[in-house]
């Protein structure tokens, strides 16, 4: 399944980039073997963090809590389901009680449709429903997801249209988040796993 979403991004990329309108401004690309020294690249050069996986389902996923609360919710747009209610919802998708956004199906469709290229992606699709195998219902509740990332996604074009606020934001995010740097987390270690105390140097 991996595979086929990598070759989704790769064919997407292919339509986009190409684009008349918009290939000279809107770049899709897929980064293989994401590794540490990559992204010490990738990330200082990004204007926006994006964190899409299904809430509870990643190690790192608590780090955007933490995020939120030391940069503050007018700098952080928050989108999808909540760690916990992904079980409830879950149940709820298995049993019919779920009643998609009609932009998920149209996003299936225009998938299905042929634009991005020859590939059968049917399998993809078919992840997003039906009762056993790798989508089980929609187990990653990307149908629950999709809608509230469009209206963040929304949200993220109207401030990025506003430079002096983009920038404030951008700012305020960065003095925030001093909490994260590895000073903090050397001092941390220091603390309560190594048990040790800082030394002056003469």
């Amino acid at each position: 399944m991996a595979k086929r979403i990598v070759q989704l991004v790769t064919d997407v990329g292919a339509v986009v980039n190409n684009d008349p309108d918009v290939g000279d401004l809107l770049k899709v690309v897929f980064i293989p073997n994401w590794n540490v020294t990559v992204a010490e690249l990738a990330i200082p050069g990004s204007e926006l963090s994006q964190h899409i996986s299904t809430a509870g389902m990643e190690a790192s996923g608590t780090t955007n809590v933490e995020i939120r609360e030391e940069i503050g919710e007018e700098n952080f747009f928050l989108f999808g389901a909540r760690a916990d209610d992904i079980v409830r919802l879950r149940k709820e998708r298995e049993q019919g009680k779920f009643t998609p956004d009609p932009r998920f199906q149209e996003t299936q469709d225009y998938i299905l449709s042929g634009v991005f290229g020859s590939f059968d992606y049917q399998p993809l699709i078919a992840s997003l429903e039906g009762n056993s195998g790798y989508g089980r219902r929609d187990y990653f509740l990307v149908g629950y997801d999709l809608p509230s990332y469009l209206d963040a996604k929304a949200k993220v074009d109207e401030a990025y249209k506003d430079r002096d606020k983009w920038t404030k934001m951008s700012i305020l995010s960065t003095a925030c988040s001093g909490k994260f740097s590895s000073d903090g987390t050397i001092r941390q270690y220091a603390k309560d796993i190594w048990h040790i105390e800082e030394c002056q140097v003469p």
